[in-house]
């Protein structure tokens, strides 16, 4: 059961009202990730305003997905790791390989996709100040300054969706069950 209401197109604040129609028309469903956040209409806001601009991004689908997954494993939100994993497969056309290793934060078995893993994890795990050798070691797979910049886009947004589900716990979309990641002691709420 989710710690926050789980707000329908109905019962959201007015703000988040449009938002909530444009994403459900745009998934099929109304993500509950979505639902959580239409609490905060600013918080809607930002992570769809965000997500966009992520969208615009020079790294490709497959490594921004990378970035998601990567963030979402670390930071242990199985909702945000399930839905990634379903854009994975059905948008960005990963291998099931790459896709298990990113959300088992092994190596992945493509070496550029397994640098942008590498520079995600250590991103978060300094707060953005990695040392000189894994921005070397990024830059060395063949990406650039604005990627790493990216990067650290992709990890805000990330951060954004992840610590709000992590904190409203809402429970995975049928449609995402398959999908299903379960960080060793973190909950991941059952519909």
């Amino acid at each position: 059961m989710s710690r926050l209401p789980l707000r329908t197109i109905e019962d959201a604040p007015e703000e988040a009202r449009e938002r909530l129609v444009a994403a459900e028309k745009n998934n099929g469903y109304l993500p509950n990730l979505l639902r959580v956040l239409a609490n905060a209409p600013v918080a809607l806001e930002t992570y769809l305003t965000v997500g966009g601009i992520n969208g615009r991004a020079s790294l490709t689908l497959a490594e921004r997905e990378a970035v998601q997954i990567t963030a979402a494993a670390t930071h242990g939100c199985g909702f945000c790791v399930a839905g990634h994993t379903a854009i994975s497969y059905k948008k960005a056309g990963l291998e099931a390989g790459v896709v298990d290793a990113l959300r088992a934060k092994t190596t992945v078995p493509d070496a550029r996709l397994d640098a942008v893993a590498r520079f995600t994890e250590a991103v978060i795990a300094t707060r953005g100040a990695v040392s000189d050798e894994a921005l070397a070691e990024f830059k060395t797979a063949g990406y650039n300054d604005q990627q790493a910049l990216e990067v650290v886009l992709g990890v805000s947004l990330a951060t954004l969706c992840n610590f709000a589900n992590n904190l409203g716990q809402p429970p995975l979309n049928p449609q995402l069950e398959s999908y299903r990641w379960e960080a060793s002691g973190i909950p991941v709420a059952a519909e």
